[in-house]
């Protein structure tokens, strides 16, 4: 076992680019996937209503404002697919908000506030994320405590010299 460049203790630095590499993809498609969603609900607000049979909103500018930040969060993901590992601070916010939007839709439907047709959103948006982006953290998680515990060692030898 050895240290790779980025700080992953594997079998040598083939390991850490296969890892890298489902990582860069899996942040990718987010990203496009965020983009093109983000955009079609900005350009076509109430299409979704249309398509899933709800009743229309009174404000579609809010949808729109929520299409504009899930398309912000596709900007994030393809930046952070260039070096995942570093940028797990981005991917954690796409994992909360993939895990609390869920977590809000089923508070929300249960005090009658907004209609079962919503949970439409979710397989896509959410729930098909949860595993890649976790093990993606899990990753960083790992990296980074090696790190630390090295840099921990190298600072008591430091102070017992």
């Amino acid at each position: 076992m050895t240290a790779t460049k980025c700080g992953v203790v594997g079998l040598g630095s083939m390991d850490t680019s296969l890892e890298r590499q489902w990582m860069r993809w899996v942040l990718r498609a987010a990203a496009i996937y965020n983009l093109v969603w983000g955009a079609w609900v900005i350009l076509f607000p109430l299409s979704f209503f249309s398509l899933t049979g709800m009743e229309p909103i009174n404000h579609p500018s809010i949808w729109q404002g929520m299409g504009m930040v899930i398309g912000v969060y596709g900007l994030g993901y393809w930046w952070a697919s260039y070096h995942p590992i570093q940028q797990w601070p981005i991917i954690l916010v796409g994992f909360l908000g993939k895990v609390f939007g869920p977590i809000g839709f089923v508070f929300n439907y249960l005090q009658g506030k907004v209609p079962l047709e919503f949970c439409y959103t979710m397989p896509t948006n959410d729930l098909m994320w949860w595993i890649p982006f976790f093990l993606i953290l899990r990753a960083a998680y790992r990296t980074h405590r090696f790190r630390w515990r090295v840099e921990e060692n190298q600072t008591e030898e430091n102070l017992n010299q």
